[in-house]
């Protein structure tokens, strides 16, 4: 028995990176997985490797929110748990801000949870149970140089918490999960003097592979979390807490 047989899990972001590897994390757990991401051959492949469903999604727009979580329904019958994990990444300070990309981080990550929470919370109340996880980052626990990033994963912190308040009489629960180096393209991507520096940084002297991560969304969705609401949990190798 797997601890999420007979779930129906979507999942945003999941053509790669630790979306995917969620994907395959569920399916192992017993979960029907719905991949969805703008990525259409990438989350293709993920599905089939999963023997899922893919569904193209931006997360931006809330009505192709509407249209897939209406499909997942019509397919299914049910949407057990939403994991919201599509997300980016810009450098941008405050002395070298740009406006377009503070407004298009702000629209994929903050504005694509709310909107996934939204049309997941309407299913879920209807059949009075629900899971749903929101990546956030451990820029969402303390300041960092990447100003818009910071706002948006204080913000994903900050509306998983009004949700869970919201949402909890109605046995849905809503926690946010705060990432800090894990390997990914993200990490990879700010290069190898950033990366040093972060990892040197964190007591356990390590980076975390996404499994790790993983791990603790799995934990999340199943019924072993069921009194587990509002949490955030820091998977950090205790970087913030140094």
């Amino acid at each position: 028995m797997g601890r999420l047989d007979d779930k129906v899990i979507l999942i945003t972001g999941a053509a790669r990176g630790q979306g995917a590897t969620e994907a395959r994390q569920a399916a192992e757990h017993g979960a029907k997985v719905i991949v969805t991401d703008v990525l259409d051959d990438l989350g293709a492949d993920v599905a089939r490797y999963v023997d899922g469903d893919y569904h193209r999604l931006d997360v931006t727009s809330s009505g192709e929110w509407n249209t897939v979580v209406e499909r997942i329904v019509a397919d299914h019958g049910k949407l057990d748990g939403l994991v919201n994990n599509a997300g980016i990444f810009r450098h941008d300070t405050i002395l070298d801000a740009n406006e377009d990309n503070f407004h298009l981080i702000t629209e994929i990550n903050q504005y694509g949870v709310f909107n996934g929470m939204v049309a997941a919370a309407k299913v879920m109340r209807e059949q009075n149970s629900g899971s749903i996880v929101n990546i956030s980052s451990v820029a969402g626990m303390r300041g960092q140089r990447s100003v818009a990033y910071v706002a948006s994963k204080w913000a994903v912190r900050g509306m998983t918490k009004s949700a869970a308040a919201q949402l909890g009489q109605f046995n849905i629960r809503v926690n946010s999960v705060h990432p800090g180096a894990i390997e990914t393209d993200m990490l990879f991507d700010l290069g190898t003097e950033t990366i040093d520096r972060l990892v040197g940084a964190v007591p356990m002297g390590r980076s975390a592979k996404p499994e790790e991560v993983g791990n603790v969304v799995m934990f999340l969705l199943s019924e072993e979390s069921s009194y587990v609401n509002g949490a955030e949990i820091v998977v950090d190798g205790a970087l913030i807490a140094s």
